[in-house]
């Protein structure tokens, strides 16, 4: 059973730029896919505003019974976050990992504009690579 279900990266207006299904539990359709991003990015949105300590940076971590939600947010804003089992480690550190993945193969990429739907070969490829090393990782706990 795979630890990551979903993979999903939101610019920093709330649209879904890039979503990734990783296991058959956590199958959704595109529409459902869109809602979750937005619902998450205004979630996040108000957490801030209402939070009680100055500083704070939004929901990181949601836990439900059946799922956790891991969240990293850049410094640009754009919000990265995996849906995977509960009790999963090292989300934080993977997150920080395709977010390098993302800065080096996406926002360099000459043809990619800001903001857009993620379209890189090699983002995919290296995300790929670094999520079933992850997985690999997991398999050995």
């Amino acid at each position: 059973m795979a630890a990551i279900y979903n993979l999903f990266i939101i610019n920093k207006s709330g649209g879904l730029i890039f979503y990734k299904d990783y296991g058959s539990a956590g199958r959704m359709d595109t529409n459902d896919s869109l809602r979750l991003a937005s619902l998450w990015h205004s979630m996040h949105a108000i957490s801030q505003q209402l939070s009680p300590t100055t500083g704070c940076f939004g929901i990181e971590l949601l836990q439900a019974d059946n799922f956790d939600l891991h969240c990293f947010q850049s410094l640009t804003g754009t919000k990265f976050f995996v849906v995977c089992e509960p009790g999963a480690q090292h989300m934080e550190g993977l997150l920080k990992v395709i977010y390098e993945l993302y800065t080096d193969f996406v926002l360099k990429n000459p043809f990619y504009e800001m903001e857009m739907p993620i379209r890189c070969e090699l983002f995919d490829i290296h995300l790929s690579q670094a999520i079933q090393k992850d997985r690999l990782v997991l398999l050995g706990r």
